[in-house]
């Protein structure tokens, strides 16, 4: 299965454009949606999960018509919003109990069944009598992806799932997440690089509405082998690099920034770099390099 988007657009009220004209093709895996904030990420999420209209453009799910068929969709969907809301004093076996109950499953030993699985399979079995108001930030977003996986879904949706966990937790989301995705769509909206080069072995790169970028992370890659220079400077030169180079990115190292270019010959005094998906997104949301992929 497949999710196939065509012409999606949406504009809010105030005039922001949050989608314009935006189409791809999402294949069975992870898909990584890179973006800034406020670039539109969420708004096309919510969309997909049927909680937001689109003005305009289409979205299928299979033979499913996501704008149209919200119902079916809502069947073979999980969704992990950025942050949700649960109830604060129940357990993280009472809450999984209820959801499945809300999704259909009316047997009490087929929801069981599913619930001891699914918290079995996220980790959280030791701490299913805990209330979940007093999770840390990893286990609440372990319990997301729990009740996310009720009723088998098709297409799996987690908008920005690791912001504020530490390397540990994000290490074990990492996992859980790839599992997961070997058989089903998932796509993962985030502002971090180092989710989708970890996880996905397809991406996009939306900003300001627009698709910059869809592809293979090593084909982005492959597309800046080259073109990516850097150079250490004082902090004094830096406002002299930005007028005179494309500089996309600048970070401190030893107290000096490092800053990397885009460019199609080697500038004076520049050292190739081996380019990074980080330097991939900076030069598309920057504007150095534009291409959409077909």
């Amino acid at each position: 299965m497949q999710l196939v988007i065509n012409g999606l657009s949406k504009t809010y009220g105030n005039g922001v454009k949050a989608l314009d004209n935006v189409s791809l093709t999402i294949p069975t895996g992870m898909f990584g949606l890179l973006g800034p904030n406020g670039a539109g990420k969420s708004t096309l999420m919510r969309i997909l999960a049927t909680l937001q209209e689109a003005d305009s453009g289409s979205a299928m799910l299979g033979t499913i018509d996501v704008l149209k068929d919200k119902h079916e969709v809502r069947k073979v969907l999980g969704y992990l919003p950025q942050e949700f809301g649960v109830y604060p004093r129940v357990s993280a076996y009472q809450m999984l109990d209820h959801i499945a109950l809300l999704k259909g499953v009316i047997n009490n030993g087929d929801r069981k069944a599913i619930v001891e699985a699914l918290l079995q399979k996220v980790n959280l079995w030791e701490q299913r009598k805990r209330r979940i108001a007093g999770f840390s930030g990893g286990m609440k977003q372990r319990f997301g992806i729990a009740q996310s996986l009720i009723g088998e879904p098709k297409l799996i949706i987690v908008d920005e799932p690791t912001a504020g966990l530490d390397p540990g937790e994000r290490n074990r989301f990492y996992n859980l997440l790839t599992e997961i995705g070997e058989n089903v769509v998932v796509i993962l909206s985030t502002h971090i690089v180092q989710d989708v080069q970890e996880l996905c072995s397809n991406m996009a790169i939306i900003n300001k509405g627009q698709l910059l970028y869809a592809g293979a992370p090593n084909d982005a890659l492959h597309a800046v082998k080259g073109r990516i220079w850097e150079k250490s400077i004082a902090k004094s030169e830096l406002d002299g690099y930005n007028a005179a180079h494309t500089v996309i990115s600048n970070k401190l190292i030893a107290g000096r920034p490092v800053i990397h270019v885009y460019s199609d010959a080697r500038p004076d005094g520049f050292e190739s770099a081996e380019p990074t998906l980080e330097d991939v997104f900076f030069s598309h949301i920057n504007g150095a390099f534009r291409s959409v992929a077909a």
